[in-house]
């Protein structure tokens, strides 16, 4: 049986992610800031290949606790870097505080979990990193989104680098830049936006996509979106 691994569990995408691989039998490892919510996806899925962690995965110490956690579960066969923090605010008014929060979450944290985590990774396995279509290369971009969507562009290129220093371990990584869904995240940042896919939808497509896309593709930034910009 296979063991993924997805931060950002709680809720959103991620929380329908984690629903969807556990309908497929997977073991998942959760990962979330919240405990009352990550208790939330147990009660929904009624599944015994769950591990909840809670930890806030840009603290030196949550990230020790996790790495403790996967030790005694032994070797994964995908990582999903789900968790994530947009903020909309003007370029010119946007702090250094601002811009090191909204990077930590979004950049920091995936190659610091990846770090660490890469000798618990099997042959064959696969890391997906989330990322956005304000990461995109050629994308329109949204106003206000400067910070998130330069933290989403550095996720990306950071994932074409890591397929080729892991090629000769057999780790593939590939980097979705998801358009818009509507989750909690979005309706904060944009009140009043509707968009066009729902959260249980883009859970599915990553659920599978972790599984099987890593025998056709490596290295791929890939947008998922259904018009231009999101």
């Amino acid at each position: 049986m296979k063991t993924i691994v997805i931060t950002g569990a709680s809720k959103g995408i991620g929380f329908e992610t984690a629903l969807s691989l556990l309908e497929q039998d997977i073991n998942v490892v959760a990962i979330a800031r919240s405990t009352d919510q990550l208790k939330q996806l147990k009660s929904e899925a009624s599944s015994p290949n769950l591990t909840l962690i809670t930890a806030d995965v840009t603290n030196a110490e949550d990230l020790k606790k996790i790495i403790a956690e996967i030790e005694d579960i032994g070797m994964v066969d995908g990582l999903i870097n789900n968790a994530g923090m947009v903020l909309n605010k003007p370029f010119s008014e946007t702090t250094s505080k601002e811009w090191k929060a909204v990077f930590d979450v979004n950049f920091f944290a995936p190659v610091h979990l990846i770090k660490l985590m890469k000798p618990f990774f099997r042959k064959d396995s696969h890391i997906v990193n989330i990322s956005s279509m304000g990461g995109f290369q050629g994308s329109d971009k949204f106003s206000g989104l400067s910070a998130y969507s330069t933290a989403k562009g550095a996720l990306a290129i950071l994932s074409e680098c890591l397929s080729t220093e892991f090629s000769s371990s057999r780790i593939a990584v590939n980097c979705l830049c998801l358009g818009a869904v509507q989750t909690k995240m979005l309706e904060k940042a944009f009140p009043g936006y509707q968009a066009p896919v729902q959260p249980n939808e883009m859970g599915s497509f990553i659920s599978d996509f972790v599984l099987n896309a890593h025998r056709f593709m490596n290295g791929k930034v890939i947008p998922v979106s259904l018009n231009n910009p999101e």
